[in-house]
């Protein structure tokens, strides 16, 4: 047998699909800003001469693409135009992966804490009367489940922080379940929610920042008491209580 240096064996190499290449091309371009948002593409046959593929590769890549947000094709044109994913959509995917590593309630919960307080004091900061007339609305309403997870999407809107947006959609998402495995079997927890509901929005509306992000973290920690008073155990994975 011969001997062999010791080195660091090589990785194999990853083969990729020909339309996920194309798909990998044409998103480049989008990211760079080369082709913009409302710009169409050229026809499929177009772009198979040249990427050098057949047309049923490109036709796989723009599909992919338009699962994605990335593309889609407007009524009575054959043509895909470029778009901006949907916050929604965006967020679907990171929570549809994060379900799949298991994260559990505590994680929820904790990753709730970090964020949430400072969105609720930009949104005290950048609110503007479209903002505040949403929020009245959904305190105006009972506190449930989807009533919840709107107030926590209208306090990230109202902070018209495109990133703080996308950041926390993913864990407004899964808030829904780790609610609904909470909040009927503590009899409080409504009250509780709506108390503290208007007291955020309150402090909104007077650009108190301080006081908005501290009720938020009041609301958070109510969150995790809710938990332990159903006792459902915070290393749980979401969905499985």
């Amino acid at each position: 047998m011969k001997k062999t240096n010791g080195a660091k064996p090589f990785a194999p190499i990853k083969l990729e699909p020909a339309y996920r290449k194309v798909a990998t091309a044409l998103l480049d371009r989008i990211t760079a800003r080369t082709i913009n948002a409302g710009e169409r593409l050229p026809p499929e046959i177009e772009l198979a001469r040249q990427f050098g593929v057949h047309r049923g590769t490109v036709r796989e890549a723009l599909r992919e693409l338009e699962t994605n947000g990335v593309l889609k094709r407007e009524r009575g044109s054959k043509l895909m135009m470029v778009t901006r994913p949907h916050r929604g959509t965006v967020a679907a995917g990171v929570s549809r992966a994060l379900a799949l590593h298991d994260v559990t309630y505590h994680d929820i919960w904790e990753a709730l804490t970090a964020l949430e307080p400072p969105i609720a004091t930009a949104a005290a900061r950048n609110r503007g009367p479209k903002d505040l007339k949403h929020l009245d609305a959904l305190v105006a309403a009972d506190p449930t489940v989807e009533q919840t997870a709107a107030f926590f999407r209208a306090v990230g809107e109202a902070t018209h922080n495109g990133v703080f947006m996308l950041a926390h959609e993913p864990l407004v998402e899964l808030l829904v379940p780790s609610l609904k495995a909470m909040i009927n079997k503590v009899p409080q927890a409504a009250g509780r929610i709506g108390t503290a509901q208007k007291r955020i929005v309150a402090a909104i509306r007077e650009r108190d920042g301080t006081q908005a992000g501290e009720w938020m973290a009041k609301h958070i920690r109510d969150f995790r008491r809710g938990f332990e008073l159903a006792n459902i155990g915070l290393q749980q994975a979401v969905g499985s209580a």
